[in-house]
């Protein structure tokens, strides 16, 4: 039977690991963690084909309004994001992430990307199943936690 504090203890180390990377990414492009939060969650609502406006970001990465409009003014500034009309509603200004912060993102995170698929070669569909599950909900407990919960 597993340790389950050991368990735990691991799962904190990958999140230290985890969070060197995003470190040393921000470092190399000039942006501070809260800069990097907010590029990951416009990236992952893309990826889910949702829609990111400055309101749905600052909740994201928890910043007020006034927080937010400097945030976007910034990253703007330095090429990472972009406001745009909203298609279906021109009222509304969606974020984007530009083209050349995709390819920062890609060329640094790529390799890492790889090498974590590769490794997953080694575990069956069933165990990446409870692989999943498990940092679903680890990742649910952590945010409850982060947000004082």
């Amino acid at each position: 039977m597993p340790d389950r504090r050991e368990l735990a203890l691991l799962l904190r180390r990958l999140t230290v690991e985890l969070d060197a990377v995003g470190q040393r990414f921000a470092e190399l492009h000039g942006l501070g963690r809260t800069d990097v939060r907010a590029l990951v969650a416009v990236m992952d609502a893309a990826r889910r084909g949702d829609a990111v406006t400055a309101g749905s970001l600052g909740a994201a990465v928890e910043l007020s309004s006034a927080s937010v409009t400097a945030l976007l003014d910034r990253l703007e500034r330095a090429g990472h994001l972009r406001r745009v009309r909203d298609a279906e509603d021109r009222r509304r200004v969606v974020l984007e992430m530009s083209d050349a912060a995709m390819a920062a993102g890609a060329e640094f995170f790529g390799g890492l990307q790889r090498d974590l698929v590769a490794a997953m070669a080694a575990y069956s569909d069933a165990e990446l199943d409870v692989v999943r599950r498990f940092l679903e909900d680890m990742t649910g407990v952590v945010a409850r936690h982060a947000r004082g919960s």
